[in-house]
């Protein structure tokens, strides 16, 4: 009598495995499944996005000459002048010239905070750190509208301190963190024999940080800073709030012009969809959008050649 119970018993127990490797395959699968589907949408997205902006900003040579969208200075859309050189200059002068102020900056702060301070005081600025990344840009704007502007009109006795160095200076606050925190990790990740090797051989703490961190860090190093850049190429509200928003090439740090961001975020409300000013505003977005993209193109790069 005992052994139909035992059979039957080992027939659920198989019974119960292969419903358990049934439900263990349809989970891997679906979880598959998801996320592939996941990337596919992703990679969807980011296409449309490019598709739809490249398509829309390139009407805009339908009416105007690649030569004048480029080269001209001159933006007057209401008499049909679309030139947006005088923005594509300031874009690269408001970030070169903050990185200018972020670069030895941040770099000095990481090197800091890394090699020299104590724990306590560590912990103390990367908390300071933390809260200045969560910080919303227009409250960056503000500050430096109310606060900043008034001190350096004052500070070198100019009638306007709205400008290129007005909006750098913020953006240098806001870039700061980015970058102190990815040099930060590349210093860490340095290995710990290659800065007991450049003691043995008599290097002082200072020439080990010129010779070994920093050389061998440079790439982490140099992508902290592309990644400052992009944010200071891609940032609005705050360069709005300070910058001026005058389209016109800046001839001093504190002539009022604009920028890409600032450009598009002050006139596509106040134009037509399918007008060539509309065009040109999301030619000029299309530019951002590729300037962007050659940036993390750069970045995978140096991470490969990183690694």
């Amino acid at each position: 009598m005992g052994v139909p119970h035992i059979e039957s018993n080992q027939l659920y127990s198989q019974l119960d495995k292969k419903k358990n490797v049934y439900q263990t395959t349809f989970f891997n699968r679906s979880f598959l499944i998801a996320c592939l589907c996941s990337s596919l949408l992703l990679g969807i997205i980011l296409f449309a996005i490019v598709y739809f902006i490249g398509k829309t900003g390139i009407h805009v040579f339908h009416a105007v000459s690649f030569k004048e969208f480029f080269f001209s200075l001159k933006w007057e859309p209401y008499d049909n002048h679309f030139g947006a050189a005088s923005f594509i200059i300031g874009t690269l002068s408001l970030t070169a010239l903050t990185l200018l102020f972020t670069v030895p900056i941040s770099l000095s702060i990481a090197i800091f905070n890394t090699q020299f301070a104590p724990a306590w005081l560590r912990n103390i600025l990367s908390l300071s750190l933390d809260i200045l990344v969560g910080i919303p840009s227009i409250v960056y704007g503000y500050i430096g509208l109310t606060l900043l502007v008034p001190f350096l009109r004052d500070l070198f006795h100019t009638s306007l301190g709205s400008g290129l160095l007005s909006a750098s200076l913020v953006l240098t606050l806001m870039c700061i963190p980015t970058v102190v925190k990815i040099s930060e990790d590349s210093f860490m990740a340095v290995p710990a024999d290659l800065k007991e090797a450049s003691y043995a051989l008599g290097s002082t703490h200072i020439q080990m940080i010129r010779r070994v961190l920093i050389p061998t860090a440079s790439s982490g190093v140099t992508t902290a800073i592309i990644l400052g850049m992009a944010r200071a190429i891609g940032e609005t509200m705050a360069v709005v709030m300070v910058i001026g928003n005058t389209a016109q090439l800046a001839k001093s740090l504190f002539m009022p012009t604009s920028v890409l961001t600032s450009n598009i975020v002050m006139e596509i409300l106040n134009v037509d969809y399918h007008s060539t000013w509309n065009y040109a505003l999301y030619m000029m977005a299309f530019i951002l959008l590729c300037i962007s993209l050659i940036l993390i193109v750069i970045i995978r790069n140096l991470r490969k050649k990183g690694a």
